[in-house]
């Protein structure tokens, strides 16, 4: 543990990625960035990868960006750049993926570590995990698309408070809010987890994937540029072998084979 940043694990078509610096709550370095990244690319390149869990080692998912890479008395750095080179490229890649995107937040999540989790498409936490926006506490404003993302998801109101105060969201109040799906006990979120993706995995990929940017597009989209985007984007999943194999079980009364091909 704690030699290399981000572990992985192919099983059944699914990528299990782990931050791995447990010693330091996860927190983001640049050799994670490049792992986190190139574990990712690696899942979306690979035909037989069908969904994505990322989780933490440890007692925490992510602290964050890790502090102690920068020292503010070496001259004042350009943190814009570095949200160009590292944390934006991260959000986008996960919005952008085909395929479902699953976080288990196994305990405190803070900071970009919070927003990242936030960017995935589907978040189960333990009930013993935070949401923590820490940024205020050290002069900052909230990054990683937390300031959409979260405003989004539970509103102006709640999000500016948090925001402010960057007073902590326990994992139930996550829930209740709409900030994530699913809170489950901390010694069952690891096989909920695996459960989730292998039944995602086994679903059909392209059309969920289509499901995605669908929902993403929403926030922005007119009823009617939505209207328009539903038709295109059924229009493509009426033709692939997914939707011929879900009708022709659907007929016979039997479970549905998908592959995940157009």
């Amino acid at each position: 543990m704690g030699e290399d940043p981000v572990l992985v694990e192919m099983e059944d078509g699914v990528a299990h990625i782990t931050l791995n610096r447990p010693e330091r709550l996860n927190a983001f370095n640049a050799p994670m960035h490049v792992a986190l990244m190139d574990a990712l690319n690696a899942a979306d390149d690979d035909q037989s990868i069908r969904a994505v869990v990322l989780t933490g080692s440890g007692r925490g998912f992510c602290a964050g960006q890790d502090l102690g890479d920068r020292d503010p008395a070496d001259g004042a750095p350009d943190l814009g750049a570095t949200l160009d080179a590292t944390f934006n490229p991260l959000v986008r890649k996960i919005r952008r993926m085909n395929i479902p995107v699953l976080c288990a937040v196994n305990g405190v999540a803070a900071g970009a570590g919070a927003n990242v989790a936030l960017a995935c498409d589907i978040v189960i936490a333990a009930r013993s995990a935070k949401f923590i926006q820490a940024f205020s506490r050290i002069g900052l404003v909230p990054d990683c698309g937390g300031t959409w993302t979260i405003t989004h998801l539970i509103g102006e109101a709640r999000a500016k408070a948090i925001m402010l105060t960057g007073e902590p969201v326990a994992a139930e109040q996550a829930q209740s809010w709409g900030m994530i799906w699913k809170v489950v006990d901390d010694d069952q979120l690891a096989a909920k987890a695996r459960t989730m993706a292998r039944s995602l995995a086994r679903g059909a990929t392209v059309g969920l994937g289509l499901t995605k940017r669908l929902v993403q597009a929403a926030a922005s989209n007119t009823l009617d540029d939505q209207l328009d985007m539903e038709r295109d984007l059924q229009r493509e999943a009426g033709k692939t072998s997914d939707y011929a194999e879900g009708v022709t079980a659907f007929m016979e009364k039997r479970p549905a084979q998908f592959t995940g091909k157009r």
